[in-house]
């Protein structure tokens, strides 16, 4: 059985850093895509960056390039998101996901395994 946990979210303000990780289970970590996805009240689930298996490829949805930072650890089966300079508009329930396709800026598809989020609020 597939388990994926995400942590780190917090409460900050306009300016700071958090930096979520996601730990996975039940499957071979170095053989699958993984992503970061957000989700505020009242939108849809949008893709905010994805990382190829060995890590050598990235991708940032253009709302977070350059302030945000994947990564992973395929020996600890951990993924992170370094998030730099968080905005207001930062503020949702962040996912990881596992065994996808990254596409261009945030069009991230067919992901089949998923974590239950870690909320991001950033205040102004």
């Amino acid at each position: 059985q597939v388990q994926m946990a995400e942590s780190g979210g917090a409460s900050v303000q306009a300016g700071e850093s958090l930096r979520l990780s996601c730990t996975a289970s039940g499957l071979t970590f170095d053989d699958h895509t993984m992503a970061w996805f957000r989700q505020a009240p009242g939108n849809g689930r949008e893709g905010v960056s994805c990382i190829s298996w060995s890590g050598a490829y990235t991708n940032y949805a253009d709302s977070v390039e350059g302030r945000f930072t994947i990564s992973r650890d395929n020996d600890k089966n951990t993924l992170w998101l370094q998030m730099d300079n968080l905005q207001p508009e930062d503020t949702a329930m962040y996912y990881c996901a596992a065994d996808g396709r990254c596409g261009d800026s945030g069009h991230y598809t067919d992901f089949d395994y998923w974590g239950q989020g870690t909320q991001v609020t950033v205040s102004s």
